[in-house]
């Protein structure tokens, strides 16, 4: 029902998930991102605690291969399951089960992984990856979302479109930037007006904010100038 797309900056340390399908509210339960540990999708017949139990084991750093062996032997639903897994160090583990409806399967570069299920073809998974790979030099972000309208143009989900979502993050336990389109007639193209609102103040913001390893910023006066400059 779904495809998304794992990657890693290994210049800025970034980790990014994107996802698209014809499901409502994907971003809800599918993709997971954690600065400075791993981002992650569980999708087909999505069991939403591997991404919840995955973050957790890769938080106290096991490998993603470990995590995903150890997490699907416990699930008696793992051959309807995929699910994939992008380490801060750009390890990648994904598994397909034999029950996930066709087309179904996944590709992998350096620092990137996509999988998908109910599919178009292969075509849509082996697009979304090139794109992300030919886009070098945009923000993460951007590549995310270029990489997943490349996958839409060979055809996406089998069943159309609904709801995408788009997560990065990097130094922190909580994100960058966390976008949802949860029912939309053209979720990507929502996803893109969302990222182009989300710069127009928020990301500003944002990074003043308290993180892992420094308490923010809190006057006022500074934050406010700095989105003043940002917007000129």
């Amino acid at each position: 029902m779904t495809w998304s797309i794992l990657a890693r900056d290994p210049a800025t340390g970034e980790l990014g998930v994107a996802v698209a399908t014809r499901f409502f509210a994907v971003g809800a339960l599918c993709p997971k991102v954690e600065g400075q540990v791993a981002a992650l999708a569980t999708q087909a017949l999505v069991n939403p605690m591997l991404g919840i139990a995955g973050m957790e084991r890769l938080r106290a750093g096991e490998t993603p291969a470990a995590v995903l062996a150890a997490l699907l032997a416990a699930d008696a639903g793992r051959q309807a399951r995929q699910f994939h897994i992008l380490g801060m160090s750009g390890e990648i583990a994904q598994h397909t089960g034999r029950d996930c409806v066709p087309w179904c399967g996944a590709v992998w570069s350096e620092n990137v992984s996509v999988a998908g299920n109910m599919l178009a073809g292969p075509r849509v998974v082996e697009a979304t990856r090139d794109a992300y790979l030919d886009s070098q030099g945009l923000p993460m972000a951007d590549r995310l979302i270029a990489a997943l309208e490349a996958g839409e143009a060979e055809g996406g989900d089998a069943r159309g479109k609904q709801a995408a979502a788009l997560m990065v993050a990097s130094r922190d336990p909580y994100t960058d930037l966390d976008l949802r389109v949860d029912d939309h007639a053209d979720p990507l193209a929502e996803l893109r007006r969302l990222l182009s609102v989300a710069r127009e103040r928020y990301v500003h913001f944002r990074r003043f904010l308290a993180g892992r390893d420094h308490p923010g910023v809190f006057d006022r006066e500074v934050i406010n100038a700095s989105i003043a400059a940002a917007g000129r």
